[in-house]
């Protein structure tokens, strides 16, 4: 017999997407204590749930646990960003060539343009500027490439939500956006790649240049210390709590 999945998330799922949210967004600053009890109080759930959603939201690079500080934000330096960067300039170009050349769809990549262009404010043009790289990877036929690439997809929003705090770039971005999806819904698979590729690439140059602040942050951004952790809900309803 089959049984259709359940629509509302586990205690667990619930904290972790919200964290994710809130880190993805810049409502939750680099560098920023996340403190379980508060969490737990906030959410209405016991800190074991809260304890496994931070573990989780770690092994994605986006949360460093410490014995001693505990758990906080992942503080974004140049080798960090570099590190994943160079990563999406080997990947991504590729992985696009191979949507183009599949004649796959790409109608959620124009959606995602169109939601950004909507967006009037840093979290809906973030979180619309990551669904469209991905609609352009999604569909190039290779799950190993696709995994791969949405393996850096969490610390590549973080990555961008940092450096647009620091060096706004949004509008040649967007200009960037329109061009790939252009030369891709033209079959120029070659074309399209090269785009994307000194997209990325502009924006590294941009917003990392190859220097680093004393303490190895990125220039023009300054962590949030041990802030408490404050973090609204993703949207939906919430599970049943403990």
């Amino acid at each position: 017999m089959d049984i259709a999945p359940s629509p509302i998330p586990s205690r667990t799922q619930y904290v972790q997407e919200a964290v994710k949210h809130a880190i993805l967004t810049g409502r939750l600053r680099p560098g920023q204590a996340l403190v379980e009890a508060e969490l737990a109080a906030q959410f209405g759930v016991s800190k074991t749930p809260v304890r496994e959603a931070l573990k989780t939201l770690a092994g994605r690079g986006l949360v460093v646990m410490s014995e001693y500080k505990g758990a906080t934000v992942r503080t974004v330096d140049t080798a960090m960003a570099h590190a994943v960067y160079d990563v999406r300039l080997l990947l991504e170009p590729e992985a696009l060539r191979r949507t183009v050349t599949a004649r796959a769809e790409l109608e959620a990549a124009g959606a995602a343009l169109e939601r950004s262009d909507a967006a009037d404010d840093p979290a809906g043009r973030s979180l619309a500027n990551r669904d469209f790289h991905r609609a352009l990877y999604l569909p190039c036929g290779n799950p190993l490439l696709t995994r791969m690439l949405d393996e850096l997809r969490d610390q590549a929003a973080l990555v961008s939500a940092v450096a647009w705090q620091a060096v706004p770039s949004w509008e040649q971005e967007a200009l960037e956006h329109r061009e790939i999806l252009a030369r891709a819904l033209d079959g120029d698979a070659d074309g399209a790649g090269r785009a994307l590729h000194d997209h990325i690439a502009s924006f590294v140059r941009r917003a990392f240049p190859d220097r680093e602040s004393p303490d190895g942050e990125l220039p023009g951004v300054e962590s949030s210390g041990v802030e408490s952790s404050g973090v609204e809900s993703p949207g939906g309803e919430s599970p049943d709590r403990e």
